[in-house]
Parts: C-alpha cells; structure tokens; sequence
C-alpha cells in the first residue's frame, strides 16, 4: 500500500517532467518540512500517514492566515499565491466530513461505550474523544468535536 510520503514523492517526480514549477515548488517544500520532522529529534522517527496528514493540514492552514496577511497590505498577487499553494496541499488531504457525519460518529462511539456497561458523563470525555478521534482522524474540526461530545454526554 502507497503511504502519503511515496505519493508526494511519486508526484514530485511527475510535477518535475511537467513542468509545474508552483505544484513541484509546493511539493518540495513538503517534502521538506516532513524529512525535518523526521530527523530533527535526537533519534530518528519515521511518520505515518496520521502525522503526516497533521503536517500537511498545519501547512495549509499556514497558508491560509499568510495569504489574508497578505491580503490585509494589499498584496493580491502574493495572497493568491498562498492560496494557490494551499489548493495544492489540500489536494493530498482526505475529504472532510459534514457535521452530520461527525455527529453520527459521536453518537456510535457513545452507544459502544455504553454499550461495553461504563456509566458515561465529563469525566469520560476522554474516552469518547479517544474513540472519536480515531475514525475522524483530522478530517473534522477538533473544537466542535469536542464541543459535539460534550453535548452528547450532558
């Protein structure tokens, strides 16, 4: 099975014969940032699709507030350039999910957790969230997840 890391490395390649010199630009600098993570600590990791996917949601959020800077001082050219950058990223990111799915989902991993006999209420948020996270995996907001739960366990 192709990680997220071979398919940006796989489309490098391909963006370099093209000649997308935005798309092969916006891919390098990923690459990049990922091989940072990876080797920047005192031991070597290697990421996983999560972390990478947490990596790439971070960059393109980055992008987003850079190009409303950019926006604010008048620098269209340049906004519409982060954006751009941003589309690119997005692109590798897995579809995101409407709320009704995400509330759909809070209220399976309560019933599962109810159903394993726990007596729910705040002090198990954790759990929930644990569960929820697990089949979200960044493809919903974390603060109105969060905020779902809550709800869901008053």
């Amino acid at each position: 099975m192709e990680t997220l890391k071979d398919r940006l490395r796989a489309d490098m390649t391909a963006h370099l014969k093209a000649g997308n010199k935005v798309e092969l630009t916006t891919v390098r600098n990923l690459l990049g940032e990922i091989n940072t993570r990876e080797k920047g600590g005192k031991t070597p990791i290697e990421l996983d699709d999560a972390a990478v996917i947490s990596l790439l949601q971070k960059e393109a959020a980055r992008r987003h507030e850079t190009a409303v800077t950019y926006t604010n001082a008048g620098q269209a050219d340049r906004a519409a350039a982060e954006e751009q950058e941003a589309a690119i990223i997005e692109a590798y990111l897995p579809a995101a999910l409407s709320e009704d799915d995400a509330k759909a989902i809070v209220a399976e991993a309560v019933a599962t957790l109810r159903a394993e006999g726990n007596e729910l209420g705040m002090r198990q948020m954790g759990s929930v969230m644990k569960l929820v996270t697990e089949k979200v995996a960044g493809r919903f907001d974390g603060k109105a997840l969060s905020n779902m739960v809550r709800a869901a366990l008053a």
